[in-house]
């Protein structure tokens, strides 16, 4: 209160300081000459102008230390871990506030207030908004970064929603391409090559589900689709082997041994080549390029670097 009583007696001070000026000029032109009706109104004008000035500076300032002072009361709600608390302090900031400073802090507030929360949808809806006010602000990589972990972190809980995977390789991706130098592009590359092999082995859990039951045509949909949406995922091999045993059931020979060709060019090392080569011998083939299938255009440009 000190503090504020002095600014406004200082402003006070500076306003009477005016005021005499004005007069003491208004004095000196009587003396010189007749006063016009013009220099009355501009005289009245100014004067008016100087004291909606000082109204205005103090309500900007009032303004400005009640929005700090809710700002404060929603970061101390966070150390005391009542982040939908924090979340409503933050969102009365930007409500009462909203061409302020402290509107633009607060609605970053909001995102990590609600992602601490685990209000995931409350994430993307105020992230959405700080990235549309404030495209180029330092803070977007971060908005981003925390809707691709609410998509994230719901994968992970439900475990078996593959539009969330979905959104979120969406959001990891666009960080890693625009935003490569911020600190959550590395982050972002991590959770990304996640949940790619998270949706390969969804896909993979499915087509295994086909084969068992001998469906072995929407079982080589599923492996194709591993093979050619997801080819830098640890899924690959397991995938190709399961392409070997599809299509030897169902006589398509020219088909398994270029899958089991691809294993061994690129996976020979491992226990599904090992399993491909002796189910293959057992049948008195071996794995070489056959054919003009799908499959042949992928050793064409995978083994053979022949793209077009």
């Amino acid at each position: 209160m000190f503090f504020k009583d002095s600014l406004y007696a200082k402003r006070q001070y500076v306003f009477e300081e005016q005021t005499q000026s004005y007069w003491r000029n208004l004095q000196m032109t009587w003396l010189k000459g007749p006063v016009t009706p013009l220099v009355f109104s501009l005289i009245f004008t100014l004067l008016s102008n100087c004291s909606d000035n000082q109204v205005d500076i103090a309500n900007n300032t009032s303004e400005d230390q009640a929005a700090e002072e809710i700002f404060n009361s929603g970061e101390k709600e966070i150390l005391r871990k009542q982040y939908s608390d924090a979340a409503e302090k933050f969102t009365e900031v930007e409500r009462l506030y909203p061409y302020s400073d402290w509107a633009k802090r607060a609605l970053i507030m909001q995102v990590y207030s609600y992602h601490k929360d685990q209000s995931y949808d409350n994430v993307v809806s105020a992230a959405n908004r700080f990235i549309e006010f404030h495209p180029n602000d330092k803070d977007v990589p971060y908005a981003y970064y925390l809707i691709g972990l609410s998509y994230y972190d719901r994968v992970l809980a439900i475990g078996r929603d593959q539009e969330l995977a979905k959104e979120a390789l969406k959001v990891f991706n666009l960080i890693k391409e625009e935003y490569p130098e911020s600190e959550y592009a590395s982050n972002s590359e991590i959770r990304f090559n996640f949940l790619r092999d998270h949706l390969a082995s969804k896909e993979m859990e499915v087509g295994r589900y086909y084969l068992k039951r001998s469906h072995y045509a929407p079982a080589i949909n599923r492996f194709r689709g591993v093979v050619e949406e997801f080819s830098t995922t640890s899924q690959i091999p397991e995938a190709l082997h399961r392409l070997v045993e599809a299509y030897l059931s169902l006589g398509l020979v020219n088909e398994a041994q270029t899958a089991g060709a691809i294993l061994g060019y690129n996976y020979r090392s491992t226990d599904w080549y090992d399993r491909t080569f002796e189910l293959l011998s057992s049948k008195g083939l071996k794995p070489k390029s056959s054919g003009n299938s799908w499959l042949n255009q992928i050793y064409r440009q995978v083994v053979k670097g022949q793209w077009l």
